[in-house]
């Protein structure tokens, strides 16, 4: 069974730019309820469907496929709910360990959130010093609630 193992930081500053490679991602989701999502998303001229359960503590059982993006394109336009998550995609490698940084657009403009996946719930870390407070167990900053509550709306 495929699982995430992830923690979820707000981000205090923009000095991950300088070590970073960056990707234009758009999401969607096809379907968001308690417990699960099916997400739609295109980066790099690819495409990829994920279904992500109920996370216990920092884990939850995730599964993604990559998919043809044209599909991906078309379910992302006719089918996903609205609006589209649209973000940059900042990967930063720091102390050994890859973050993905998400710069937010559109009507989540302004958030940025950094995220670590982990082996286990009890690894360590080293925390670089442009992370800002954790907030992973905040709904609010999932990108299946950003798109019922765009942080422009908070």
């Amino acid at each position: 069974m495929a699982t995430e193992i992830e923690r979820k930081f707000l981000v205090s500053s923009e000095d991950y730019k300088k070590d970073a490679r960056a990707f234009v991602f758009k999401q969607g989701y096809l379907s968001v309820t308690t417990g699960r999502t099916v997400r739609i998303r295109t980066y790099d001229d690819k495409g990829v469907i994920t279904i992500k359960g109920k996370r216990h503590s920092y884990t939850r059982d995730e599964f993604e496929y990559e998919i043809p993006v044209e599909e991906a394109d078309i379910m992302l336009e006719n089918l996903c709910i609205k609006p589209l998550i649209e973000k940059i995609r900042h990967f930063v490698v720091y102390a050994g360990n890859e973050w993905v940084i998400d710069e937010f657009l559109g009507v989540n403009k302004g958030l940025v959130v950094a995220e670590i996946e982990l082996k286990s719930e009890d690894q360590s870390f080293e925390k670089p010093h442009w992370l800002g407070e954790e907030v992973t167990f905040d709904n609010r900053y999932g990108n299946s609630h950003l798109v019922s509550k765009p942080y422009s709306q908070w």
